[in-house]
């Protein structure tokens, strides 16, 4: 299987493969401070929630070495206060990011001051190194739960990335399934939706499936429910920036509406993402915070504008789909069916 280096920590630096120029060119850029690896966060470099969780601990990781070189201060919390606001603030909506910052916070108060820049580093190669782990654990729980098509291939339908690309940089979450499937040997054939407005599908998924010799269709998104409604599509699985308590699910705009057209098609539809994509302080879906993203990436495509001039325009980045609409809840941990707000704290707590 293809794996991205999609953030990791190269010479002394955060790299990160930029997702923006993605299929025409491969490139990735360097990131030596906190400001600029939250300023690649939000300018997309990196996107898709468990990637932009490790993109962040790396963060706090090139800024206390950054800080570092001007020696030891004399408290680290405070030194670093500035970069973590910044970190926190690049994406409103991937619980991921939060997390991470979380869990790399209590080091600087627990850490011998001098031994604080590598043992975040430590703490970010370690969240890195669980992602992967995780979603090959997502892969193959989510792989079991797919319907029997007998001997033809299984046509399973996605919308927006969360592959690879979206991680950190291997098997994926709703394509971790897919490539879970492939590896018990099911014959799979993926319908990507385009997504617009940013394109992840058309650009960012069926480039990576293709990179491993998986059969992808692209679609607009606008095709969906047609190909529902002649049955061509025998399940749709998405991944999930955050998960509310009771089950709810923010991904990328327009999930709601194929998750709305499963349901009336009685399609499974399902959700992969890692435990640390549940946000047990949103009580559900109405909590979760959604991004309003520049209105030029809706009024332009290629750097050339399409929309009529001055046209007013409202982009927001993420829906959400309620829990009972979601057949199941696939994580690192295990599946759900309908998910519930008892089963999702079952879940964290097995």
């Amino acid at each position: 299987m293809t794996g991205f280096a999609v953030a990791v920590w190269v010479d002394g630096h955060l790299s990160m493969l930029d997702q923006r120029v993605l299929p025409h060119e491969v490139i990735s850029r360097n990131y030596y401070s906190a400001e600029e690896t939250a300023q690649g966060i939000k300018d997309m470099v990196v996107r898709g929630a468990p990637a932009i969780g490790c993109a962040a601990a790396f963060g706090v990781a090139v800024e206390a070495f950054r800080i570092a070189k001007q020696g030891v201060p004399a408290s680290w919390p405070a030194a670093m206060a500035p970069g973590l606001k910044l970190l926190e603030e690049s994406r409103p909506t991937a619980v991921n990011l939060r997390w991470a910052l979380e869990r790399m916070r209590p080091l600087l108060t627990t850490t011998p001051p001098e031994e604080v820049p590598q043992r975040l580093l430590d703490e970010a190669q370690a969240i890195l190194r669980e992602d992967h782990e995780a979603c090959m654990q997502i892969g193959r729980h989510g792989a079991r739960v797919l319907p029997d098509t007998g001997e033809r291939p299984i046509t399973i339908m996605t919308h927006c990335n969360a592959g690879a690309l979206a991680t950190g940089g291997v098997y994926g979450t709703a394509l971790g399934v897919v490539r879970g499937a492939v590896d018990l040997g099911r014959k799979v054939r993926v319908i990507a939706c385009e997504t617009r407005p940013f394109l992840q599908g058309a650009r960012l998924t069926a480039w990576e499936l293709l990179q491993d010799g998986i059969a992808t269709t692209l679609i607009t998104d606008n095709m969906a429910a047609h190909l529902m409604s002649r049955g061509v599509i025998d399940c749709v699985i998405v991944g999930s920036d955050r998960v509310a308590a009771n089950g709810d699910a923010a991904n990328k705009i327009g999930t709601l509406g194929h998750a709305i057209c499963a349901r009336r098609y009685d399609i499974p539809f399902l959700v992969a993402a890692p435990i640390s994509t549940i946000d047990l302080q949103a009580a559900d879906g109405s909590h979760i915070p959604i991004e309003e993203r520049p209105a030029s990436e809706v009024t332009h495509l290629g750097g050339k504008r399409i929309a009529a001039p001055d046209v007013a325009v409202h982009n927001p980045a993420f829906d959400v789909t309620p829990a009972e609409l979601i057949t199941w809840f696939v994580s690192e941990k295990g599946v759900i069916a309908e998910p519930t707000r008892e089963k999702i704290s079952a879940l964290i707590s097995s």
